[in-house]
């Protein structure tokens, strides 16, 4: 019953609090742990159990006589320091022989001795016999079984000492599991037998562990459970690129797959296939896709999976298009059989009566027909005028109709003797591009079509930067231009074939395709045939605005490597022209009811003439990474660490957001409207007239939140007249409803534009 001091050394330490007064409320991690000279006898079993990740521990100068290697068998132990304790010569310690043998835990390095019959020998000397690792064997490494059958699987341990042998399975979910042990002189034996096997033991590992003194070994069993095809997922068709029917497929083996349409075997096409996305062993994920789909392939589609376990079916149905054609609907009368034996007069008027009748409706429909035939020509879809026909192939045009639930709007019909009527319920996507320019004057509620440009006309000449989608390259378009053989474009790669990811490049491609303006980037299309999937814009040679103001300021010669301006500063004049060319996108934007949420100089671009555009490539967040924080939610509070490049703010989700060009309803709940987008156009302002300097740039990012929820706002630029630092205030006002809009932003600044700059009050 002596009692042990013991001197305990802990370093290392890492908690989530930084408080000393606080200290014993820290949740720790000890992994260093000394007891020396204490006079320690004795080591349990599980002493250092709660104690995962030590990695040093030092035993030295204690009364060791024995030491087990279960205190150790779950650490990663870098030292373990043992000199100064005079060990018996026994099996006991065998453990540590072979440590040192195989340089274990700085084991190698240290004189350590045992004593027998009052002589001390060096451990590393001394011959142990009869004292080794167990061994161990099992009847499979790899278990092929079926769901819902039973199978005994063997595990054998044999070794001197005899080692105890056990299996591991608390993850397994089959039930019934019953395990049976025989103890021969030379060999321990213990059967597992696993009853009703489960599907979801798939693919585990069954462990068996056999020990001694001496120490551990084990081996595994691979579950190879055999089960029938499951379908777990079938979707209707849903519209990205292409139109997908969606499905996930489980089976082991690996199910093969088919598709029946309305009872047939499909024959799958370059317009009609099957993708799958992901595969793993005994499960895959993919599409039926549909290339341009029109009403004839509305109906019932019909997954078959089939593995040599059996046969798993589900049925969807697609709607695609509505018929250009009503489908007449016929009333069919039955006659009855007429007896050939006996043929009353009666019977045989009536019959003829019938059969007369029956000649009459067959000419009328005939007559309807050839009249419909006639005079139908002109319009199918009821136009007034010729229909427009969009076709990547001469032998499969066929006209695009806007369907609005299934109704044929009265303005579409009166559209014009030149409308195209262009389809609102998928993407189609056309190989001519001259084909979608002679669309634009069909009015603004109108869709578009996404175009397609093929990849060999596309050359990548350089990387301009990446982004979250992926790289952004400037590369040579060939056939985009009708006057000339090939353009300028600047190309944006998609990174990642996810699914979502795809969803996503389908969204904005379909977006941007609807966006025309003189002040927003051009958009020509999309590459869709192989990965990477491209988007293709128009390219504009002078770069993003921030870079140009500020090699157009007064900071230049630091700022754009050293080279001298050749131009000059901007005027005042010139800086107007830049706001209202920006404030022209905006309205164009809220007129389609569109809402930027990253407006900023980084995201406008200059061409030749000073003509600037509204657009978002994607690749500013890696040159501005400044300019972006990480934002992640927590329920019920904000919580900001100060980081040297990003400010993470905690509010859910894990998105990068420009808190500097945010006003306050947007940083604090995620509100994001047109009003907004005026705010972040007010913060533009004071960019262009402080010739691209960050905003802001003189507060760290937690204070930068303190500061717009506070309703501080931004000083007026040096150079900056009054009369656009009202516009700038009346941006900035803190209620949404009382900012100006920026139809009438755009009217003040066109009003500015026409006044003298000697005019304008610079002093305030």
């Amino acid at each position: 019953n002596r009692k042990y001091n013991s001197l305990i050394h802990v370093s290392h330490c890492t908690s989530n609090k930084t408080s000393h007064r606080e200290f014993v409320t820290f949740s720790f991690v000890l992994i260093s742990r000394t007891i020396i000279n204490s006079g320690l006898r004795s080591i349990s079993p599980r002493a250092f159990a709660k104690n995962p990740h030590l990695h040093y521990i030092n035993l030295s100068g204690n009364r060791l006589s024995t030491l087990s290697w279960q205190p150790f068998r779950t650490l990663r132990l870098s030292h373990l320091i043992l000199v100064g304790n005079l060990f018996n010569c026994s099996c006991e310690i065998r453990w540590i022989q072979l440590w040192q043998q195989s340089s274990e835990a700085r084991l190698a390095q240290q004189p350590l001795y045992c004593k027998t019959d009052n002589s001390m020998i060096l451990l590393s000397n001394i011959n142990i016999t009869q004292c080794e690792l167990p061994e161990i064997s099992v009847s499979h490494n790899n278990l092929v079984v079926k769901a819902g059958e039973d199978v005994v699987v063997t595990c054998n341990g044999s070794g001197s000492p005899l080692p105890d042998v056990d299996w591991n399975v608390t993850h397994v979910r089959s039930i019934g599991i019953h395990q049976t042990n025989s103890n021969l002189t030379t060999v321990s034996t213990v059967n597992l037998t696993l009853f009703n096997v489960d599907q979801e033991d798939n693919g585990k590992l069954l462990m068996c562990t056999a020990e001694n003194m001496v120490g551990m070994t084990n081996a595994s069993v691979l579950l190879n459970v055999y089960y029938p095809p499951d379908i777990k997922e079938l979707t209707e068709p849903e519209q990205r690129h292409m139109h997908c029917i969606e499905f996930t497929v489980y089976g082991n083996p690996l199910p093969t797959i088919h598709w029946q349409y309305q009872g047939q075997r499909l024959q799958e096409s370059t317009f009609i296939y099957t993708m799958v996305y992901e595969e793993a062993s005994d499960w895959l994920y993919g599409c039926l896709l549909f290339d341009r789909p029109t009403h004839v392939n509305n109906g019932n589609y019909t997954l078959f999976a089939e593995n040599d376990m059996g046969t798993d079916t589900e049925t969807v149905y697609a709607h695609f298009l509505g018929s250009p054609f009503p489908v007449p609907s016929f009333e069919v009368t039955t006659v009855p059989p007429v007896s050939v034996t006996h043929k009353p007069e009666g019977d045989t008027f009536g019959v003829s009566i019938a059969v007369g009748l029956a000649a009459f409706a067959c000419v009328l429909l005939l007559v309807l027909f050839i009249l419909i035939n006639k005079y139908g020509r002109r319009s199918k879809f009821g136009m007034k005028g010729p229909v427009a026909v969009i076709s990547g192939e001469e032998d499969s045009a066929s006209p695009l109709h806007h369907i609005n639930h299934g109704i044929i709007t009265p303005s579409s019909i009166d559209a014009g003797p030149d409308a195209v009527i262009i389809g609102m319920t998928r993407i189609p996507v056309i190989e001519n591009p001259q084909y979608f320019r002679q669309t634009h004057h069909l009015g603004k509620h109108l869709d578009t079509c996404v175009q397609h440009v093929k990849r060999r006309d596309i050359v990548l000449k350089r990387e301009l930067g990446e982004g979250a989608f992926g790289k952004v390259f400037l590369a040579e378009c060939y056939n985009l231009s009708p006057t000339k053989d090939k353009i300028l474009v600047a190309v944006k790669t998609l990174k990642e074939g996810t699914v979502s990811a795809r969803k996503d490049f389908q969204r904005e491609a379909h977006l941007l395709t609807n966006l025309q303006h003189e002040h927003i980037v051009t958009f020509y299309g999309v590459c869709v045939d192989g990965d990477p999937l491209i988007m293709v814009f128009e390219y504009m040679k002078n770069g993003d605005l921030n870079k140009f103001l500020r090699a157009r300021g007064p900071d230049a010669m630091i700022l754009v490597d050293g080279h001298p301006r050749l131009k000059g500063e901007l005027s005042i004049s010139q800086m107007l022209y830049i706001a209202t060319q920006i404030a022209s996108g905006m309205v164009y934007l809220a007129s389609q009811h569109f809402v930027h949420r990253d407006l900023a100089t980084r995201n406008c671009l200059v061409g030749g003439n000073m003509l600037v555009k509204i657009g978002d490539f994607g690749m500013s967040r890696d040159v501005y990474s400044t300019d972006y924080y990480r934002v992640s939610v927590s329920t019920d509070y904000y919580r900001l660490l100060d980081l040297p490049d990003l400010l993470v703010l905690q509010v859910g989700g894990h998105t990068m957001l420009p808190i500097r060009w945010m006003p306050s309803e947007s940083i604090m709940y995620r509100k994001f409207t047109t009003e907004s987008d005026v705010w972040s156009y007010g913060v533009i302002l004071w960019e262009i007239f402080t010739y691209g300097k960050q905003p802001w740039f003189q507060l760290a990012n937690n204070e930068v939140i303190d500061c717009i929820t506070q309703g501080r706002v931004l000083e007026r630029p040096r150079i900056c007249p009054k009369e656009l630092y009202d516009i700038m205030l009346g941006c900035w006002q803190r209620e949404p409803q009382q900012r100006l809009s920026i139809k009438e932003i755009h009217r003040m600044l066109q009003t500015l534009g026409k006044t003298s700059p000697i005019y304008l009050d610079i002093l305030g």
